[in-house]
């Protein structure tokens, strides 16, 4: 089984910027798509920004021209660079990935535990 870590939440004004890390741990997988999803208290879960392999992006329009999602590859991990930070990003963030392991023929998204990020005004 592949494990998801999430690290880099914390507290930041409002106009401040964050990043957050994932990293995927284990072995013998391969990782497709990833991405970051967030929840904040009384609203659905939403997904915040995605990233194929090759490195197309896509992003929720209340983030577009604000957060920027990267990856690297050979550390399995994946990036959100949050800029212009708002108090409405306030939320949980989690990691996901699409990951495939070959011995089991298994294709399935994994996801992290979620790191608090808190935009104070």
């Amino acid at each position: 089984q592949a494990q998801l870590a999430e690290s880099g939440g914390g507290l930041v004004q409002a106009g401040g910027s964050l990043r957050l890390s994932c990293a995927a741990s284990g072995s013998d997988f391969s990782i497709n798509a990833m991405g970051w999803h967030r929840q904040a208290p009384g609203k659905q879960r939403e997904l915040v920004a995605s990233i194929t392999r090759g490195g197309s992006t896509k992003y929720a329009d209340s983030v577009k021209g604000r957060f920027t999602i990267s990856r690297d590859n050979a550390k399995n991990t994946v990036y959100l660079q949050m800029n212009s930070l708002k108090p409405e990003d306030t939320a949980v963030y989690y990691c996901n990935a699409d990951i495939y392991t070959p011995w089991a023929r298994l294709r399935k998204d994994y996801w992290g535990q979620g790191t608090q990020v808190t935009v104070s005004s």
